[in-house]
């Protein structure tokens, strides 16, 4: 196991999982060049209208957390995202994040599916972005519909028509984002969300996504880039028992994977191995059943995928995140 210490929670947690490393639509090359280069970090984020997605005692732990000036950290995370089998009702895909801080943030969303290269991607993606009240904050259909001038000023607009995106400068607070098949038509879908400034002390922190673990490619798939200097501790956590959320997967396993879709960690239960067992705890944010799935791993910068299964093969409702620790 990576050499871990245990500490304080960086406010910034991505969501990861990337079955070959999913950048679908954005290469991480290009990525990283705008995440360096102009100083930003695409975050991800989760959650369905606003209950069940986030972990109280983590929400607690960034909350207390004093601010920090808004300077880049020297390792950071950056082009989180989510892809996932895009279903109808409660199986579409819920992503939620929280703003910590004291001043506004300005973000991107984007929602995608019409140019993923995969079979039977979502044709028409609609995105929401609801308040910690349930509140619609913005909505979008086809991202040239209402925004256009602003999304192309960000540089990385959609590239297809029907693709979805949301640009809004935010107040501190939790936020829910809502990708669903326009007239309940479902297919694989990718949810990505931007920091697009780093000047503020305001971070995206607490980021996490919920969806429908199916079988073969239709899992829960979640990726991010580091990027900086030196390494950094990120908590991956597969969540199901413990979510409360109804036809929950009560088995997850999760897997962990660098740029060139190796496979760097493995893990079904999350006390199976002692010393990881130990480190994960120290974190003070284990997962609360027995049976859920993390893995604490030292990464160095690259990107990074995270794959959520249902054990031999099972299915239900699962939420993965990453945090990155001190």
């Amino acid at each position: 196991m990576p050499n871990v210490k245990s500490g304080a929670l960086v406010r910034i947690l991505g969501l990861a999982a990337i079955a070959l490393v999913a950048f679908l639509a954005v290469p991480p090359s290009t990525v990283a060049q705008k995440a360096q280069g102009q100083s930003r970090t695409l975050s991800f984020a989760t959650t369905s209208a606003p209950k069940g997605v986030f972990d109280p005692k983590a929400i607690k732990l960034l909350a207390s957390s004093p601010s920090t000036p808004a300077a880049p950290p020297a390792v950071h995370l950056a082009n989180i995202s989510t892809r996932l089998a895009v279903g109808t009702g409660d199986n579409v895909l819920i992503a939620g994040f929280i703003i910590t801080g004291s001043q506004p943030k300005k973000i991107l969303v984007r929602a995608l599916g019409p140019l993923l290269p995969v079979n039977a991607n979502l044709a028409d993606p609609t995105l929401e972005l609801h308040d910690s009240s349930g509140a619609t904050v913005a909505g979008n259909d086809n991202w040239r519909d209402t925004q256009q001038d602003e999304l192309i000023a960000t540089t990385i607009p959609p590239t297809n028509d029907y693709d979805s995106a949301i640009v809004r400068t935010v107040s501190p607070g939790a936020y829910t984002t809502v990708l669903a098949g326009k007239g309940t038509t479902t297919g694989v879908g990718l949810v990505e969300v931007y920091d697009l400034d780093l000047t503020v002390d305001s971070k995206l922190a607490n980021i996490s996504t919920r969806g429908f673990v199916d079988q073969g490619d239709n899992v829960l798939i979640a990726g991010t880039i580091v990027l900086g200097n030196g390494s950094t501790n990120v908590l991956f956590r597969a969540l199901g028992p413990s979510t409360g959320i109804p036809n929950a997967l009560q088995d997850p396993t999760l897997e962990l994977h660098d740029g060139q879709g190796n496979v760097i960690a493995t893990n079904d239960n999350w006390q199976d191995d002692p010393v990881q067992a130990a480190a994960i705890q120290a974190t003070t944010i284990p997962p609360s059943d027995p049976r859920e799935a993390a893995i604490l791993f030292q990464l160095n910068p690259g990107a990074y995928t995270a794959i959520v299964r249902g054990k031999n093969n099972t299915t239900g409702v699962a939420v993965i995140e990453a945090y990155q620790i001190n």
